[in-house]
């Protein structure tokens, strides 16, 4: 099979692009939008719309193959590669990327994605954002070769062995951080609620006090609307280093809030993703690890996850040698091809730490998909449920897919097995 022709077009994704860093320092809320300047490279204003590339394979059979090239909420800023523009990246794709797919055999997923993972443009490498797109589309394109799942094609080009089973979603709210925790504990999410905690005095507090008030009101609020006591969410919040901003990374004064905050959560165990927010990843590893050592020596069970300066496959591999963090959020359109997010959630388990195939709400519906095939094949701890934060969409496209693909693995290997929902 080759693939006959190269398709692409411009689209939207499922949220809008932030500058976080004049959100961190100036710019304050109106409405949905916020008043003041962007302060990142590429931003014409604080908070645009999305975009995003689709990028379709024409097979030699006829089928088509979808990927979809989008970046993070956050671009710009932690390491990760800059804002997008969807026509530019058309133009990129088209002069670099086309000319090597026209005409090409279809071969491994493995050998064709390492290939456009590893180009370069005057020494440099593609934006993060077409490499992940490309690579979707040429999974994509070796499971219809094969006329199987995408999560099969991982399995067996990368011989993972994890029994099939439920992965566990991860549901965010948004600045809607409350009427979204209603719909979370109504569909049972299994983690909750991120509550973009990313501005000191609006969210968290200026000695924390805000934050608190929100984790209480969220175990309350669970305990409340929660049909039977076997349902238990684990309470996860990303608070952008606004912990670190707050208490000015002054490490006794965070353990003591960070202990305070597991009491507020309990009986439900806390994650927190981001606590620190420094400016190198030297820097960023050597205080998360710290913290999180300080933490496991007072008996304070609160789990750390890593998600700024680890934006690559060998970040990642850093922070888990380290051991710096309990759980590592792969921000999957942070690390280009699907590939290293293969290699990155594999790496994770391999030295038992929690292994988050995370993303972002400005992903795509077809981006989304793909991460449930990605999170299925290598025994994910945790799942993103995405696009979008309203919580209903992305949770259902995430759901859905987990559903149709465990649903005809077990029907072709004749499993009887329960139902994922």
């Amino acid at each position: 099979m080759k693939i006959k022709e190269v398709v692409l077009c411009e689209g939207v994704t499922g949220f809008y692009v932030d500058d976080q860093n004049a959100i961190k320092r100036t710019a304050t809320p109106d409405g949905f939008t916020y008043i003041g300047k962007p302060v990142t490279k590429g931003f014409k204003k604080v908070r645009e719309p999305g975009e995003s590339v689709s990028v379709m394979l024409i097979l030699e059979d006829g089928q088509i193959s979808y990927g979809d090239c989008v970046t993070v909420q956050y671009p710009g800023v932690g390491g990760r590669d800059p804002k997008i523009n969807a026509r530019n990246l058309i133009t990129i794709i088209k002069n670099h990327i086309s000319p090597i797919l026209t005409g090409k055999k279809i071969s491994t997923f493995r050998e064709m994605a390492d290939e456009i993972d590893q180009l370069t443009i005057d020494g440099k490498p593609i934006h993060a954002s077409i490499r992940y797109g490309v690579t979707q589309a040429l999974l994509d394109a070796v499971a219809k070769t094969h006329k199987i799942t995408m999560a099969e094609v991982i399995q067996k080009e990368y011989k993972t062995v994890f029994k099939l089973k439920k992965i566990k979603i991860f549901s965010q709210s948004g600045d809607n951080r409350y009427d979204n925790v209603d719909k979370m504990i109504m569909r049972k999410v299994d983690a909750l609620p991120h509550g973009l905690i990313n501005n000191v005095n609006e969210k968290l507090g200026v000695h924390g006090e805000l934050l608190k008030d929100y984790i209480v009101w969220l175990r309350e609020r669970i305990l409340s609307l929660r049909d039977s006591d076997e349902y238990s969410p684990v309470i996860h919040i990303d608070v952008y280093g606004t912990i670190g901003l707050a208490f000015k990374n002054d490490m006794n004064s965070m353990i003591k809030y960070i202990s305070e905050l597991e009491k507020a959560a309990s009986p439900f165990h806390l994650r927190l993703e981001g606590p620190v927010d420094l400016d190198n990843r030297e820097k960023q590893w050597r205080l998360l690890k710290q913290l999180k050592t300080e933490l496991k020596k007072q008996g304070i069970l609160v789990e750390i996850v890593a998600d700024e300066w680890c934006n690559s496959l060998e970040d990642i591999k850093l922070f888990v040698d380290e051991k710096a963090v309990d759980m590592v959020q792969i921000k999957t359109p942070d690390l280009g091809g699907i590939n290293n997010i293969i290699e990155a959630l594999l790496y994770c388990k391999q030295n038992n730490v929690g292994a988050y195939l995370g993303g972002s709400c400005n992903e795509t519906e077809i981006s989304s998909k793909v991460s449930v095939h990605i999170s299925i094949a290598c025994g994910a701890d945790q799942c993103l449920a995405k696009p979008g934060m309203g919580v209903d969409e992305g949770y259902m496209i995430v759901l859905n897919e987990m559903n149709r693909t465990f649903s005809l693995l077990c029907a072709r290997r004749s499993v009887i097995s329960e139902p994922i929902a």
